[in-house]
């Protein structure tokens, strides 16, 4: 049974119409399911980011007109953050690169021999900074529930001192919505304050930092429909206050001081202390847009993208030999599934899927090696490594029936092309597509 999907209007993106070729010859709009990864560009932010570019010039330390307006462009979208993340007044909001680079700002500046409590499923970025003798890895449970239990006897027995819960607000292999809010008032019990990792909660769902009564939230412009390299890292200020700067040059210096034998420096406060060298203003302005134009559509979002889940996964339950990936058994998933084929290789299907029908899809272990390496194993897979369909603003029915369709095809009947493999990865052989005119 085709499930119908409600008619609402969702901000557009570009490349909606964007049509790529096939190894048999043909031609075929482009079925973009690797939101996850990265989201294609709203056409709201496109056209504030031209707007802008005749006024780009530098931020802060410009005194001409052009430098004003840049400057004015840059601030403004701390305050577009702040709204979109419904944060405290007195939360600093810190430009960085993307979410990696806003969780290893945070953990350069924690306290020394602050105790650190994560789980083992968290993405790399959330993972990878915290290693040492004060980090405790959790092993996932298959509840939630379970989740919060595990979290509160950790913090019970952690040292005493300052204390940091890490927790990502939805899996970017699974789409699970994880506890943050039960997650927090344990943290609260215990004296502990607690970060959110929102790369993949960001660009599906609203959430507000006061209301959730988390200390910290990052996330990344890419995943939320604003792809000119800017994130954040929005939270309280004491601790970033007090870290020596993450990176050092200008704008993070007061004044230096020149004393013969060494040089004297007086750092600049908060957020300009770990927003070194010349801002990305392009994409700071790009990711303020992005935060404004999602909060004026969460109710068309939230239902375009629920009723296109719903679609996908009931889909994928009809196709043979395909065990979807799951963390809890009690959790609502935003709009991304990873999957396994029996006894099909994840990167070879992923390969077929583009050549043959011009899908996009993940395949591997989506910087989540310890996740994806567990959770397959539970499939019966043999390799460590999934398929991930992933959803957004520019996914529609027929992308998600054409991904269903192609996939009962080269299960049942195999790809209609030859493909080897080349560096590790599975490529079309005889591939005569070429590139955009751009690249030539």
């Amino acid at each position: 049974m085709t499930l119908a999907l409600p008619k609402v209007t969702v901000p557009a993106v570009v490349g909606a119409d964007l049509r790529v070729p096939l190894v048999t010859g043909e031609r075929v709009t482009y079925a973009n399911l690797d939101h996850a990864a990265s989201a294609p560009c709203l056409e709201q932010v496109r056209d504030a980011v031209d707007e802008l570019l005749p006024w780009y010039a530098s931020v802060h330390r410009g005194a001409g007109f052009a430098s004003q307006v840049s400057t004015r462009v840059y601030e403004q979208a701390r305050d577009k953050v702040r709204r979109f993340v419904g944060a405290r007044p007195s939360d600093t909001v810190v430009f960085t690169r993307n979410t990696t680079d806003a969780l290893n700002l945070l953990a350069r500046s924690v306290p020394k021999g602050t105790a650190v409590v994560l789980f083992d499923s968290e993405h790399h970025a959330a993972l990878l900074p915290w290693r040492g003798r004060h980090v405790q890895r959790l092993v996932t449970p298959t509840s939630s529930d379970a989740a919060v239990v595990a979290l509160d006897r950790a913090l019970a027995a952690a040292p005493v001192g300052p204390r940091l819960v890490i927790v990502t607000g939805a899996s970017n292999v699974t789409g699970e919505l994880w506890p943050v809010a039960e997650f927090a008032r344990v943290a609260r019990r215990h004296g502990a304050r607690i970060a959110l990792d929102a790369a993949q909660l960001a660009p599906h769902r609203a959430f507000s930092v006061r209301e959730l009564d988390v200390d910290y939230v990052a996330f990344s412009g890419h995943k939320i429909y604003a792809p000119f390299g800017a994130g954040v890292l929005v939270g309280r200020a004491d601790w970033l206050q007090a870290a020596e700067p993450y990176l050092v040059g200008g704008g993070a210096t007061a004044k230096v001081t020149d004393h013969g034998d060494r040089l004297g420096v007086a750092w600049s406060a908060v957020p300009e202390r770990h927003e070194a060298g010349s801002p990305n203003v392009v994409g700071v302005h790009a990711l303020g847009v992005a935060c404004d134009v999602l909060s004026r559509h969460w109710e068309q979002t939230v239902a375009h993208e629920e009723a296109l889940l719903a679609r996908l996964r009931s889909g994928l339950e009809s196709i043979p030999g395909l065990r979807s990936l799951s963390l809890f058994t009690d959790s609502s998933r935003v709009g991304v599934v990873s999957f396994t084929l029996a006894g099909l290789d994840a990167g070879f299907i992923a390969a077929a899927l583009s050549a043959e029908y011009g899908i996009g899809v993940r395949d591997g272990a989506f910087c989540a090696h310890v996740a994806v390496s567990r959770l397959a194993a539970r499939t019966g897979a043999h390799e460590q490594r999934a398929l991930r369909a992933s959803i957004g603003l520019g996914t529609t029915a027929e992308h998600v029936d054409r991904l269903v369709a192609a996939l009962r095809t080269l299960v049942t009947d195999g790809p209609r092309w030859n493909y080897v493999e080349r560096d590790g990865r599975w490529v079309a052989e005889d591939d005569s597509r070429t590139l955009p005119p751009f690249l030539a």
